[in-house]
């Protein structure tokens, strides 16, 4: 199978693909922290698309950080073979609070 990497526009599913995203979450206890991600290889669903899923971290901030576990929404074709995902999920709670976070992630090859 030839390499395929983000640079390449692809028609159709590509497997072992992932995505990386740079967002902040929502402001609560009056800061924000940072969410630095990278998701997992696709997991195909039954309708052709595929998700993916992710935890990890967000940055130190205020004397804290966050735990986050949540799946992508599918894929988004946008154009040229890429695609990207939307995301919407809650952190854990410390510190007495909890943050939001969503977004898009960074575009990867394939349209489906």
């Amino acid at each position: 199978m030839k390499k395929i990497g983000k640079d390449d526009f692809v028609s159709g599913f590509v497997p072992h693909h992932n995505h990386g995203s740079v967002d902040y979450t929502s402001v609560a206890s009056g800061h924000v922290h940072q969410c630095l991600d990278v998701t997992s290889p696709p997991i195909q669903s039954e309708d052709g698309s595929h998700i993916h899923y992710t935890e990890g971290y967000v940055v130190f901030e205020d004397g804290h950080t966050h735990h986050y576990k949540a799946y992508s929404g599918p894929a988004i074709p946008i154009g040229n073979g890429m695609h990207v995902h939307y995301y919407d999920f809650y952190t854990s709670e410390d510190n007495q609070h909890r943050h939001h976070v969503k977004g898009v992630d960074h575009p990867a090859p394939g349209d489906r």
